[in-house]
């Protein structure tokens, strides 16, 4: 992986970890790349690199698997993510953390901002903080403002875990981890997250782990 001096451009970085078969390796908390403002994209990989690296990207999220991954993950400085959530939740969780199928989309140089004051707060984790879960509060709904894989801009409102993946995303464009916003009270393992906290809210978690849940509704 190239260093903040490192001259190689990206679209070398691209061909590089392109050239390994199978998914990409993801990078874990603890690399610089991943605590620095991705380089917005503006043409630095050619249309046909681009379509492949969005499509390695994509493999490597189902691969892991997760529900979003953004380049800096796999070591690339650019402000490019993925997501896609099949959302293959009981009905139960589903109505109440508004987890809802979403489509596969890239995001290019994305950008949000909260839409009214309703938050929520539910165990989030991270691919590239494996193997432990917190509870984050985030705004309900946003506005996303970015293009897509083939320039066009998106605007568009996004609510319950949509707009959670969305700002995870997002966040790690901006050298932000999930973990700078969760209460850490709540830190968890994958193991106890499962055994102890797969209630529909962390209602519970807060109660015996003595933190509060901060939303607004």
């Amino acid at each position: 992986m190239a260093s903040p001096s490192d001259p190689t451009p990206l679209s070398e970085q691209v061909e590089e970890l392109l050239s390994h078969t199978g998914p990409l390796p993801i990078v874990a908390a603890g690399d610089p790349v991943l605590r620095r403002a991705a380089e917005p994209f503006e043409g630095q990989l050619d249309p046909a690199l681009l379509a492949r690296f969005i499509a390695a990207l994509r493999a490597t999220m189902h691969a892991a698997p997760g529900v979003g991954l953004a380049a800096p993950q796999v070591g690339v400085p650019l402000r490019l993510a993925v997501i896609e959530d099949p959302a293959p939740v009981p009905d139960e969780i589903r109505e109440v953390r508004g987890r809802v199928p979403l489509p596969f989309r890239v995001l290019v140089n994305p950008t949000y901002e909260p839409v009214g004051a309703a938050r929520s707060a539910f165990f989030e984790g991270c691919l590239s903080v494996p193997g432990w879960q917190a509870v984050v509060a985030r705004p309900l709904q946003v506005r996303l403002r970015a293009l897509d894989e083939h320039g066009r801009p998106v605007d568009e409102l996004f609510t319950g875990w949509p707009a959670r993946i969305v700002q995870h995303e997002t966040d790690h464009l901006n050298g932000t981890l999930y973990v700078d916003r969760a209460e850490l009270r709540s830190l968890s393992t994958n193991q106890a997250a499962a055994e102890r906290w797969a209630q529909p809210t962390p209602k519970q978690a807060a109660e015996e782990l003595g933190f509060e849940l901060t939303e607004e509704t």
